[in-house]
């Protein structure tokens, strides 16, 4: 398996010879709107062009519909034949975009002996969930291929706690860049990635979505700093930069 973290939470994923792309935001540097009033968004480039990235993908995994997971260069460029995955609800909505080959992922999904299930996420607590929206989690496995869970755009709450004690994945993607909406946090933070981390010990935790967007409050710097003085090292919680590819191959990954 490889991953390869192309920016904010848009990856590429290599597993039984097939490229998966996940949650494709292309937009160029500063051509979207700011959140918080600091800065444009995106706050960097994509380390490669979208027909770049796009070459080789066989399916895409869209988590939600907000614009830095699918924005509106994504939803044009991206092949409409590709099959599609996305949280019910969704499906609609791209499959007005000219998408032919939407699977909603009610529960679980195989395409090319690869299994997807559906996890419950929670983008925030409490009311600014009504502003945020629904939002899924995915896990993918395959037969002599590391176990992953994609938590997605969710804060560290009892369900995901109990999706990592039920599932034991030996790969959990968070993002934990400490997003907040109206001063509320709408994803993990540094503290929630070091929870990550102690309730499965055994996991190799990818931290993404990070120094990508001005309404986050923790970047790379913060979070390893804060991860290394609570006992947590690049060993486990790895915090890769935009571009950079993991090999991660099952059985090795402690």
């Amino acid at each position: 398996m490889k991953l390869t973290l192309l920016r904010n939470a848009t990856l590429k994923l290599d597993i039984l010879g097939k490229s998966l792309l996940i949650d494709p935001f292309f937009a160029p540097k500063g051509s979207r709107p700011s959140f918080t009033g600091r800065a444009p968004n995106p706050l960097v480039e994509l380390p490669i062009s979208p027909e770049a990235i796009l070459d080789d993908v066989e399916l895409v995994i869209v988590s939600h519909l907000h614009a830095d997971h699918f924005d509106p260069v994504a939803q044009e460029l991206v092949p409409k034949h590709l099959p599609l995955i996305c949280q019910p609800g969704d499906e609609d909505k791209i499959r007005s975009y000219g998408f032919s080959n939407v699977t909603p992922l009610v529960d679980t999904f195989v395409w090319q002996d690869i299994r997807f299930q559906r996890r419950e996420g929670s983008h925030g607590l409490g009311p600014v969930l009504q502003k945020m929206g629904s939002v899924m989690g995915f896990t993918i496995t395959a037969k002599d291929e590391p176990s992953l869970y994609w938590a997605g755009d969710t804060v560290l709450y009892p369900a995901v706690e109990t999706i990592i004690a039920e599932s034991r994945p030996d790969i959990i993607v968070i993002h934990p860049c400490g997003a907040k909406w109206d001063g509320d946090l709408i994803t993990m933070d540094a503290a929630q990635a070091v929870a990550t981390c102690r309730l499965a010990p055994g996991a190799v935790v990818i931290a993404t979505h990070m120094d990508s967007l001005d309404h986050a409050t923790v970047s790379r710097v913060d979070l390893k700093q804060h991860a290394g003085d609570h006992g947590i090292g690049p060993q486990q919680l790895m915090i890769p930069q935009d571009g950079d590819c993991l090999v991660l191959p099952a059985g090795q990954l402690t």
